[in-house]
């Protein structure tokens, strides 16, 4: 591949000072910066430049890949990210805008990638579409949000020709006419609008034709005539034929555009579109429907599938049998090789290729609106983009997936891959040891990808199909370290760079990897993760990439820098906090030293973590807050600073203080014209500092003077400016990855001082120096490591959240199978949990067996101090009250006991606070709604119901009218009554006396008529029969100003105001009659249950009553059975209502207790007069020996028992008496 700065030519885009805004480097002639070369994928504007070229827009970037080379040239747009993409083969130029304030559109010749011109309008923030026409020099733009402007230009003589402003529509496709520059298809998500253009001499216009589409059932007669319906309609209509919109009573614009909501019935969705030969178009649509446009006509057609023959229609039921098996395999839904949806379309002279979401390209023959479908290849990946070569013999076939495979449908066969690139957006990019030849890339969705440095070429890809969080490169081995949001470590081996490979995973703790670092010796990987974690582990892969220990720091891990001393072996390690206590930033230093990897054990404790005394903690808290910090040899530290832009130098060997609170102050201050959040970086011989943020422009310092030695606008802040940045060891290259434009950008030295590249040199060849035995045996062992599967890990990082959230101390006591989130197949499931599990479970585990014994102990004397309380509170109660021993003094903890108490009642005591808040805040809220409507009401609203039948009448609430609302009606009335009176006397004026007997001799005829018509019909309600009075309105075909209608509402809302106080009278004369009525129910059902009594008979009488509804202010009062919960007493209360109690009891006993109560009770029964009905309530008893066989009594008691029979014969006619006169 080509450099981008040795292809380009005299006038091709250059980074300059103008460029970037006004910034200036200190010395521009010594040191700048060129694009070596940029990799990257678009799943979008691509397009060939000549026959063996493709050009796409990714970035700041226009990429044109040699498909036959396969070698990629860069043409940088110099204001930013580029916006909308075409190219024109037949003229070899290419067009793009930029997505500025006031974007450009940007003409460049290839491929000398010369600017021809620049296209100005009036466009505010972004253009969408571009589309060169076939024949002669015009280009149409199409604009976003605000303006939606369609506009022709004339791009060789800078002209812009006509345009056309559509508000509110977003195009997804533009294209021009292939045999017609002055037909212009235009394309949105639900429309197809075909645009003529005019041309009139010099003068050109926009004439917009719109093609109407069938429904989604593919019907395409519902586009019935809406504005005269009854023409259509199949029976006869003889009355006067009228417009839907003056039915609907409307007028103007929207009785133009009015179409019933029965009659609306959406239209296909269009996907795709492309030309024929004959200026026809193919339209495909989401619904799986083709259509052919007839572009003179403006409408369309669906295209059908011809039937197959016999033969054919089996292969293809085979076909379609094979496919949906396959899908089933894969896990998918099976879909048939019909209806398919249509998401891109290229037509030649043989016929149609589309393709889609399956992955397979189709070919259409199509002859009269009838097609033949063939598979020509399966993909199996989302097919975006079909593109043919101008003289058609490739088509260009782009996945979503990010790769590109050309197809020749002269030749058939399959697909031939031609750029494997990368679907999601880059993570970061790091050089492989030595870093002179090869670099790798990561992306978000976990793809790996190996680049030739020279040129850029992607050597191999490895996807790990995991969602990927931090990426390095290991300085002692061709090892690659990939963290994952899981918090997993993924080690790849590259010592083959042709095929990279996994060869070990390490599950550390559930929370996500934010960063990977390796110290330049390449002897320790540090791994920054979640709340303050880090950990530490043996980069080397002879020691499998052991876990060492972890720190665990107060704060928020900002950022982390490495710093090798290989004198005394010692690596240190920086750590930038944000502690959320003081609201500062803080650093935090703490060394590791060589002698950890000798023996761990000695340096950390049971849990894994390491010991205080074996790391060296160091700690700085800092004047201002930063985002990013790097630590130089010499323990000068550099700082961004996120409020504001300026970049803060620190010496730790001097101690610059600040007492109260102790505050580390900086001893320079840089300022910066960056903007947004940033990050440092710096170079591996500590001589360069990067500096990159949001805005896209990396800045390069010069550390011992921080002077800026180059900058490059390598990214945009539209596309979210820099993620990542790294030098190469030798210092020649500087990778830079953007946030969110997919653009991978190689930066290399253009200018630079012979002692810069010296010392870079220099420092890269001491480095190797120490490194080379450890990377050739390091790579020994690798090589030698078994590839480790990763097939079963496609769904191993979907982490539950509320795993996730769970302390990463915490033993987990479930069972991991190969069905769980972590599987393997070189360990069972004990070895699947995390690091800082088993270690948490090692030592609870062990401690468990140490104090197995004294747990035993202490359980069994506890039980036996249980059995011996127990045994002495039993004998406490056999005992003599006055030997008895309190309960409490049987409690072992009677402090505690006192403290729980005293936090029960405190928890009371809140709570009960808390609910007379409550309390107090639910009665006001009662008070306002009762005020707003209830108090305000000069009606309350009730209803009668029925006794027996579930209806119901309402009545209506009416509130009093306010003073302001009277005084209005007043005002309006006497107007009325002016107007009547001028009415009057204009017609004794304007008739004569003739004509006026006349008129009355008529007005008297018509008053008879009008009786029954005019108040219904004229007046136009029934209002006047209902107590209101209609005649003080006005007619209503006599309103015309704004005035008489405002007073015909005051007028009108008078007479419903004395409507329904009319109602409302006849309403309350109704209630009334029903509370009458149940009063007469309830006096007679008194009589009904003494009858019943009488008669012992257990009837329940029906008593009818008023519900909530019929006297509402029932519901503002609150009975004391509606309260189902006990009420609570206080400690008054409660002693007031035992006196009551008690003093009930004694009133009651001494009335049991009197003289004159027992004399009552033994002579009059316990009454002073016995009424007739306490008589006749009185049995007879039965004689003593009625028990015994009559033959068996004596004359005495035959005597007896005929005396009982007659007083019984006498009571019962009494009763019955009784009973009749009652």
């Amino acid at each position: 591949m080509a450099a981008a700065g040795e292809e380009r030519r005299r006038g091709s885009p250059q980074f300059g000072a103008e460029a970037l805004g006004g910034r200036r480097c200190s010395s521009p002639e010594e040191t700048t910066l060129e694009v070596s070369w940029v990799q990257g994928f678009s799943n979008k504007n691509f397009g060939f430049i000549n026959n063996q070229t493709v050009c796409y827009s990714c970035g700041n970037y226009i990429l044109f890949l040699d498909i036959k080379t396969k070698k990629t040239t860069a043409l940088q747009c110099q204001t930013g990210q580029v916006g909308a993409f075409a190219v024109n083969p037949n003229c070899g130029v290419l067009a793009f805008s930029d997505r500025k304030l006031n974007p450009v559109i940007y003409i460049y010749s290839f491929p000398e990638l010369n600017k021809l011109t620049e296209l100005k309008g009036h466009i505010q923030l972004d253009y969408s579409l571009l589309a060169f026409s076939f024949l002669g020099p015009y280009l149409a733009s199409y604009s976003s949000f605000p303006d939606f402007v369609l506009s022709v230009w004339n791009w060789q003589e800078n002209i812009l020709l006509c345009s056309e402003s559509q508000p509110g529509v977003e195009a997804t496709s533009m294209s021009f006419n292939p045999m017609n520059w002055q037909q212009l298809c235009f394309v949105t998500e639900s429309s197809v609008t075909i645009w003529c253009i005019e041309r009139n001499h010099d003068e050109h216009y926009l004439i917009q034709n719109p093609v109407k589409l069938p429904d989604r059932q593919g019907s395409l007669n519902h586009h019935k005539d809406l504005f005269f319906p009854y023409s259509c309609v199949e029976e006869p209509y003889h009355g006067p034929v009228m417009p839907v919109s003056a039915i609907a009573g409307l007028v103007g614009d929207e009785a133009e555009t009015f179409v019933p909501r029965t009659d609306i019935k959406p239209s296909l969705h269009p996907t795709a579109h492309c030309w024929t030969a004959t200026s026809d178009i193919y339209l495909g649509c989401k619904e799986g429907y083709i259509l052919a446009i007839d572009t003179k006509k403006c409408s369309a057609s669906i295209i059908q599938q011809k039937p197959l023959p016999e033969q054919m229609r089996k292969i293809s039921d085979v076909l379609d049998y094979i496919r949906r098996e396959v899908q089933k395999k894969k896990g998918g839904k099976p879909k048939a090789l019909r209806r398919t949806v249509v998401f891109t379309m290229a037509f030649c002279n043989e016929g149609l290729y589309t393709a889609g979401i399956e992955g397979v390209l189709y070919f259409y023959h199509i002859r009269d609106l009838q097609y033949e479908m063939k598979i020509c290849t399966d993909i199996s990946e989302p097919i975006s983009t079909l593109i043919f070569s101008p003289d058609y013999t490739i088509l260009l076939i782009i996945t979503d997936q990010g790769t590109i495979y050309s197809y020749e449908p002269a030749h058939g066969g399959e697909a031939v891959k031609l750029l494997n690139a990368f679907s999601s957006y880059l993570l970061a990019a790091d050089f492989l040891t030595l870093g002179d030849k090869y670099c790798v890339s990561v992306t978000i969705s976990g793809g790996v990808q190996v680049w030739l440095l020279e040129n850029g070429t992607c050597l191999s890809m490895l996807n790990l199909d995991i969602e990927a969080t931090a990426m390095a490169c290991c300085p002692s081995s061709n090892s690659v370290a990939v963290g994952t949001k899981g918090g997993q470590i993924y080690f790849i081996d590259i010592t083959k760079v042709e095929a990279p490979r996994v060869v070990h995973r390490s599950l550390i703790s559930k929370f996500p990897v934010l960063s990977l670092h390796y110290d330049q010796s390449g002897q320790f990987l540090i791994v920054r993760a979640m709340e303050g974690y880090i950990f530490i582990l043996d980069a080397r892969p002879s020691k499998l990439f052991q876990v060492l220990g972890y720190v665990v720091l107060a704060g928020e891990v900002l950022s982390l820098s490495v710093v090798s001393d290989f004198k005394n072996n010692i690596v240190e390690v920086m750590v930038l906090l944000n502690v959320a206590e003081i609201q500062q930033t803080r650093l935090e230093i703490f060394c590791l030293s060589s002698t950890l990897m000798e023996g761990i054990d000695k340096y950390v404790n049971d849990q894994g973590m390491l010991n205080a005394s074996a790391i060296k903690k160091e700690q700085y808290d800092l004047e201002y807050p930063l985002s990013s910090a790097v630590r130089l040899k010499d323990n000068i530290v550099y700082g961004y600073c996120t409020c504001a832009p300026f970049i803060c130098k620190y010496n730790l060997s001097k101690q610059s203080i600040l007492e109260d609170p102790p505050v580390f102050l900086s001893e320079k201050v840089i300022p910066s014209n960056q903007f947004g959040s940033g990050f440092i970086c710096l170079s591996p011989n500590s001589r360069w500092l990067a500096s990159a943020a949001k805005d896209g422009v990396l800045f390069i310092y010069d550390t011992s003077t921080m002077e800026i030695l180059a900058q490059n606008y390598c990214h945009s802040y539209e596309g979210g400016g820099i993620r990542s940045v790294v030098f190469s060891l030798d210092g020649k290259f500087i990778l830079v990855s953007g946030e969110s434009d997919g653009a991978l950008v190689c930066l290399k030295w253009k200018k630079i001082k012979e002692i810069e590249v010296k010392e870079a040199d220099f420092h890269w060849h001491s480095l190797l120096t120490i490194l080379n035995k450890s990377i050739s045996d390091e790579n020994a062992v690798l090589r030698c490591m078994a590839e480790w599967q990763i097939e079963s890990e496609s769904t191993s990082e979907l982490v539950p959240e509320e795993k996730s959230k769970k302390s990463p101390l915490e033993p987990s006591n479930a069972a991991v199978t190969e069905d769980g989130n972590f599987t393997s197949l070189h360990s069972d499931s004990t070895s699947e949990m995390t690091w800082l599990c088993r270690k948490t479970e090692k030592v609870i585990r062990e401690e468990t067996e140490r104090f197995a014994n004294q747990k035993k102990e202490l359980q069994m004397g506890i039980k036996k101090l249980h059995k011996t309380i127990q045994k002495m509170m039993h004998e406490n109660e056999q005992v003599p009250d006055i030997e008895k021993l309190e309960q409490q003094e049987f409690n072992l903890d009677v402090e505690e006991q006192e403290r729980a108490q005293v936090e029960a009642e405190q928890e009371v005591a809140r709570i009960r606070e808390k609910i007379e808040m409550e309390i107090l805040a639910n009665c006001y809220l009662q008070d306002v709604i009762k005020h707003e409507c209830w108090d305000s009401m000069c009606v309350k609203g009730r209803t009668v119901k029925c006794f027996h039948i579930a209806c119901e009448v309402e009545n209506y609430p009416l509130k009093k009218r306010d003073e302001e609302e009277l005084r209005t009606l007043e005002k309006v009335l006497h107007l009325r009554k002016f107007e009547a009176a001028n009415l009057k006397v204009q017609k004794k004026v304007l008739e004569t006396k003739s004509e006026t007997i006349l008129f009355k001799e008529e007005e008297n005829t018509e008053e008879v008529m009008a009786d029954d018509t005019a108040s219904c019909c004229l007046v136009g309600s029934l209002s006047s029969q209902y107590g209101a009075d209609t005649s003080i309105l006005y007619h209503q075909l006599d309103l015309h100003s704004r005035e008489q209608k405002v007073n015909q509402i005051v007028l009108l809302k008078d007479v419903i105001y004395k409507v329904k106080n009319a109602f409302n009278k006849e309403f309350d004369v109704v209630a009334q009659q029903k509370e009458q009525e149940i009063a007469r129910i309830k006096e007679r059902n008194v009589k009904i249950r003494e009858i019943l009594g009488q008669l012992d008979l257990q009837v329940e009488v029906w008593e009818p009553g008023l519900t909530c509804d019929e006297k509402p202010e029932q519901v503002l009062t609150v009975k004391d059975s509606e309260i189902k919960a006990e009420k609570y007493l206080t400690p008054q209360e409660r002693e007031k209502a035992e006196m009551l109690t008690r003093l009930e009891m004694e009133r009651h006993l001494a009335s049991l207790d009197s003289e004159r109560q027992r004399a009552l009770n033994d002579m009059m029964g316990g009454v002073l007069e016995v009424t007739q009905e306490d008589i006749l309530k009185i049995d007879i008893p039965p004689p003593y020996f009625i028990s015994k066989p009559e033959d068996e009594w004596n004359d005495q008691e035959k005597k007896i028992f005929s005396e009982y029979e007659e007083k019984v014969k006498e009571l019962n006619e009494e009763k019955e008496k009784y009973r009749r006169v009652n």
